[in-house]
């Protein structure tokens, strides 16, 4: 097995439904109570909801409002589509001001108070910097763009503090900056989900979107709801590292492993330092948070790989997070974590 293979399977947190894989409309019946699932494929990436009924609504009422949820982010936030809400606000000029729906405006609000918290390491406006990477919309072939190219987006269409929010929802832009949610949009569809799932009554659930998760309640076997963590180092294939017991809490995951390019033998991973313009360097491959925000999580998480581990870790104690860190070593990988993560592991 390669380095990057044992990473692709440390890093993919696989969810333990006690302990089965559901098809769409699929459902178990146990004391009473419905185990159902629904799953899709939204956001350029796939979704999994396992919920338990309670006799309170219609399973399709439920799926209706999962999808409900989903289009919303999709619909407001996306930047492959070009009638989107925030579409609309990056064809606007310098100066422009923009209305949003009251969802895309808490995102909005959430990723400059998380920009403002790492100091610039998560930055809604670097999608200019990803596009010209390759990485981004705008597909083109990868390759590396000159220090003039990334110096001049840099000045022109990247930084965050050149995005105002007003009140009544309205957002402002000084320079001619693209606002790109992918980096939160995703973990807040999972608490959008969630949400939903809540004013329906449904009160046990597995919300997974992109590999971003969030559980609430106990299964009907009384048991809460678990994910696995693979191991990193095993050469016999698939297995367990650690086992997680998620108590009403949400996780998100931020690595460099599976989107990068090669050019002359040299690896340019597709996380974008705002500040430097360059894929990250250093040694961390991946940093999983847990937080009953997603979206939190989620923004966090990509914060915290473009700082790196020492920093990440600096923050996390600061802050008071529950993060888990994989350091590539000499050795191969060393876990590190702040205690507030050990609690949700299940030894």
């Amino acid at each position: 097995m390669s380095q990057k293979q044992i990473l692709i399977g440390f890093l993919l947190l696989v969810a333990i439904l006690s302990i089965g894989i559901f098809n769409k409309n699929s459902s178990s019946t146990d004391k009473a109570q419905v185990k159902s699932s629904y799953q899709g494929r939204a956001m350029g990436t796939t979704y999994s909801v396992v919920y338990v009924l309670n006799g309170k609504v219609e399973e399709k009422v439920v799926q209706t409002r999962i999808d409900q949820a989903i289009n919303l982010v999709n619909d407001q936030m996306s930047t492959y589509k070009a009638d989107s809400n925030l579409s609309i606000f990056n064809q606007k000029p310098a100066g422009a001001c923009y209305k949003f729906p009251q969802d895309t405006y808490r995102v909005l609000e959430m990723a400059v108070e998380i920009s403002n918290v790492t100091e610039g390491a998560f930055d809604p406006t670097v999608g200019p910097l990803v596009n010209l990477w390759g990485f981004g919309p705008d597909y083109h072939e990868s390759k590396r763009p000159s220090d003039e190219q990334i110096r001049e987006l840099k000045s022109t269409k990247v930084g965050y503090q050149y995005l105002t929010l007003k009140e009544d929802n309205v957002a402002c832009k000084e320079k001619d900056i693209y606002v790109d949610l992918s980096a939160i949009a995703k973990g807040y569809a999972v608490d959008l989900v969630a949400e939903y799932l809540d004013k329906l009554g449904i009160e046990s659930y597995l919300v997974e979107i992109g590999g971003e998760l969030k559980a609430k309640g106990i299964k009907p076997n009384n048991e809460y709801w678990y994910i696995a963590i693979e191991n990193p180092e095993t050469e016999l294939g698939r297995s367990v590292h650690k086992i997680l017991e998620l108590q009403n809490t949400g996780i998100a995951t931020s690595g460099d492993y599976r989107n990068y390019f090669e050019v002359d033998g040299k690896r340019f991973s597709h996380t974008i330092d705002p500040q430097t313009g360059m894929p990250i360097k250093h040694n961390l491959a991946s940093i999983s948070v847990l937080n009953p925000s997603v979206a939190y999580a989620d923004a966090m998480a990509t914060a915290m790989n473009v700082m790196g581990p020492e920093k990440a870790l600096l923050l996390a104690e600061k802050q008071s997070l529950a993060v888990y860190l994989l350091v590539k070593s000499d050795k191969g990988f060393e876990v590190k974590s702040t205690d507030a993560f050990l609690q949700y592991i299940i030894e």
